[in-house]
């Protein structure tokens, strides 16, 4: 029987598992295997709204093993470490409880075909200390670690009989960075509604910093323009041209030897994909992303790569870009072009279609466009048009996951707890 591994459980590597599960592994045509180094499921763009406690990563997040236990695939937990080729072996780690002691020993994974969907990290660069004195948003774990972090010093301000005002600084002005500045006012508004009297969006004091001439560079300078006036009148103080040489514990230092000062320092800018990529023996660029042709295969036959980690050049000669748009794509592409495969037959060519993209700072407002693909250039949106196409992704990548009904039914239970929960995770 063949075995096909798909190693990440990210939005591409989950998709593309639950298909082929429902496809090939119910009917017993074919074993498929999901590995990731997390138990559990969170789609990655609402990571900063689980760093500011507007979403609940417990109720949102989903379980591997019992999804596979549904859908007709094994999920199997561990963090690959490497690649045997020749035995066609995938090499997890061994992981550890707290205590130090091992609870599952180095693995391998056998596999006819394997799938590398592993996503990517923060890329900071190698600037001096951003790994020391900076928070990454690349995992749920990160999020939690900022969550807590931020009550902490909302907690300090509302005790104290002249609070000063919390510092925040976020290096990268992509949609990570720029919906992240937006959410913080909204958590200190929502903070002031649950009786912290000493804390409100007055007393943040958050910097956003481009190294480029304006933020979301990868949009449209129409939208670029529009987020940047939205988040001024917020508060935000918007820093564009400025390039971080060092991040210290009182904030980060730039070019010119200025000090942009900050308690709280995140890092969002630019990404890669994990250093071990590259020592696998397959083709990688400089983000450590695998080469791959136009049906996602890397050099040796029976690899392929998706999603952040994978390098697939347009017909402009231009790569994908790195958005869950394009992940979302790509597990559509390989469902059909693995079916293709295992029936002997050739398998299609992947075409990336932008279909635009969509920046929500928080509940102020949504801009974005959309059908970026067309030669009349794309259509500017905003407003509650806007939020709803926002909303949609999110739900268009559960309905690939559980189908229309359970979607519904989710969707139902999420307006449910707005009313009878905390509009805010307050722990």
């Amino acid at each position: 029987m063949q075995r096909i591994v798909i190693v990440g459980g990210g939005a591409g590597g989950l998709e593309l598992a639950t298909q082929l599960g429902r496809a090939l592994g119910r009917s017993g045509k074919a074993e498929i295997v999901l590995v990731d180094a997390n138990s559990t499921h969170l789609w990655k763009p609402l990571l900063h709204e689980v760093a500011t406690g507007a979403l609940d990563s417990g109720i949102d997040e989903l379980d591997y093993r019992g999804h596979g236990k549904v859908h007709g695939f094994d999920f199997q937990l561990g963090r690959m470490c490497g690649l045997d080729r020749e035995q066609q072996h995938v090499i997890l780690s061994p992981i550890y409880d707290e205590d130090g002691d091992v609870v599952l020993p180095e693995r391998n994974i056998p596999y006819h075909t394997l799938v590398l969907a592993i996503g990517s990290i923060t890329n900071d660069f190698g600037t001096p200390g951003a790994k020391e004195h900076c928070i990454f948003l690349d995992s749920r774990r990160q999020a939690e670690r900022f969550h807590r972090t931020l009550l902490n010093e909302f907690l300090r301000a509302n005790s104290s009989e002249n609070p000063k005002n919390l510092e925040i600084a976020i290096v990268g002005a992509g949609a990570t960075g720029v919906e992240l500045s937006a959410e913080l006012y909204n958590t200190a508004e929502v903070l002031t509604r649950y009786g912290m009297k000493n804390v409100s969006p007055k007393q943040l004091s958050v910097t956003l910093i481009e190294a480029g001439e304006r933020i979301l560079p990868a949009l449209p300078t129409r939208i670029s323009k529009a987020a940047t006036r939205e988040l001024e009148a917020l508060g935000v103080s918007v820093r564009t041209g400025t390039l971080i040489t060092e991040a210290t514990a009182d904030g980060f230092v730039t070019k010119n030897d200025g000090l942009i000062s900050a308690k709280l320092k995140v890092w969002a800018a630019g990404v890669r994909a994990p250093s071990f990529m590259a020592t696998l023996g397959l083709e990688t660029n400089r983000a450590h992303q695998i080469m791959v042709d136009s049906s996602l295969q890397s050099e040796d036959p029976n690899i392929f790569a998706m999603g952040d980690c994978a390098c697939v050049l347009q017909a402009d000669g231009k790569p994908v870009p790195p958005r869950a748009q394009a992940a979302h794509q790509q597990a559509t592409h390989m469902f059909k072009a693995l079916k293709a495969r295992y029936k002997g037959q050739p398998m299609p060519e992947f075409v990336y279609k932008d279909k635009g993209s969509l920046v929500s700072l928080s509940g102020y407002s949504t801009i974005g466009s959309l059908m970026g693909n067309l030669s009349s250039g794309s259509m500017m949106i905003e407003g509650r048009l806007a939020r709803f196409v926002y909303v949609s992704l999110y739900r268009m990548h559960q309905i690939a996951l559980h189908g229309y009904w359970h979607t519904l039914l989710l969707s139902l239970v999420g307006h449910i707890n707005k009313v009878i929960r905390p509009r805010l995770k307050l722990h």
